[in-house]
């Protein structure tokens, strides 16, 4: 396969440009017209001699994502993509509307390697990691499909198929990549990764003091509720995850966001929420309420309006700052993982 050109800063494409023989502002000039201007293709660099795009077919990928499958919700707010990448394997990424934003949520790698017990592509298993290009090429293709409607992209959520803080890497790569000045200059407050609580990689995190948004996939008050859904708390218990969100939130002075999927009769009673709050009181956080989007391979449902409320006024009363997530792409299957689950059925 051929390298994709999303994969290298622009200091490794310059490398890669003069290594063909070219002047090194030649990569600047691509640069801009992949990031700024948003072109897809070579054959769209007019600027550039005939000769000289060509050479940049022949020498890189810039298109690594075929459209599979392109689903829009009845209310035409939200867009499902199914993405067949170069080695045929696929992922999803999902664009979603609002009055006043629109997000996309992209994936990071193929399956997931977590396992939660709610999640269909953690019911999938894990593949492989996706390169930082094919991270980008998600965030490129819709701000191109953005732009041709007369709308901008406004906010990235690294929140799709996948665990992102075990891909760190690339996905900080890409990051890198559309925050570049001279390119997208993307703004990293605009941007939301969400962890399962891969403390390590949280305490990295902390460490580079980043200004991209931070969420954990909490789902439960207690290790003995946690364990149930979450194999990975087994090895980071909660006392020990929410240590290092409180200390994220310190040396930081960011706050940090917790996702909650409320289970009906597992995590949604009044008990659990008192505890939720108690563990949560003081620190600088966010709780989403999220209903549970149901999966085909797991038994429980989503909570109803009553018990999603009595849980927020718990939260509301203990000072905890939360909100209910407002469910989107629900007659598309737009959670993670759903549309590949049902297209390999």
């Amino acid at each position: 396969m051929k390298p994709l050109i999303n994969d290298f800063t622009l200091e490794e494409l310059t490398n890669q440009i003069t290594e063909m023989g070219e002047p090194a502002y030649r990569a600047k000039q691509i640069w801009q017209m992949v990031y700024r201007q948003l072109l897809a293709s070579p054959s769209d660099f007019s600027n550039l001699s005939k000769d000289f795009r060509q050479k940049l077919e022949d020498q890189f990928c810039f298109q690594p994502l075929i459209v599979e499958k392109d689903l829009k919700s009845a209310d035409e707010q939200t867009n499902k993509l199914l993405f067949r990448l170069q080695d045929g394997k696929m992922i999803e990424s999902v664009l979603m509307r609002y009055r006043d934003r629109n997000t996309i949520c992209i994936s990071t790698q193929v399956g997931c390697p977590m396992n939660c017990a709610f999640c269909a592509t953690g019911q999938m298993g894990f593949i492989r990691n996706l390169s930082a290009g094919e991270i980008v090429a998600q965030i490129l293709f819709f701000a191109r499909m953005l732009k041709s409607e007369g709308l901008k992209l406004t906010n990235i959520v690294v929140m799709g198929m996948g665990e992102p803080f075990h891909n760190y890497d690339a996905v900080m790569k890409a990051i890198d990549i559309i925050n570049d000045s001279d390119g997208m200059n993307f703004g990293e407050r605009r941007i939301t990764i969400s962890t399962v609580g891969l403390i390590p990689r949280i305490e990295q995190f902390t460490a580079a003091k980043r200004q991209i948004n931070l969420a954990v996939s909490l789902h439960a008050p207690s290790n003995a509720v946690r364990d149930k859904i979450i194999p990975a708390n087994k090895k980071y218990p909660l006392d020990s995850l929410l240590e290092a969100c409180r200390n994220y939130t310190e040396k930081t002075g960011r706050r940090i966001t917790f996702e909650y999927a409320l289970i009906h009769g597992l995590n949604d009673n009044y008990e659990n929420a008192v505890q939720l709050a108690k563990r949560l009181k003081g620190m600088l956080c966010h709780v989403n309420l999220i209903p549970l989007n149901s999966t085909k391979k797991y038994d429980g449902s989503g909570s109803n309006f009553d018990r999603t409320q009595s849980f927020k006024s718990v939260l509301d009363k203990n000072g905890i700052p939360c909100s209910v997530r407002l469910k989107r792409g629900i007659d598309i299957g737009a959670g993670c993982g759903q549309l590949l689950a049902e297209q390999n059925k």
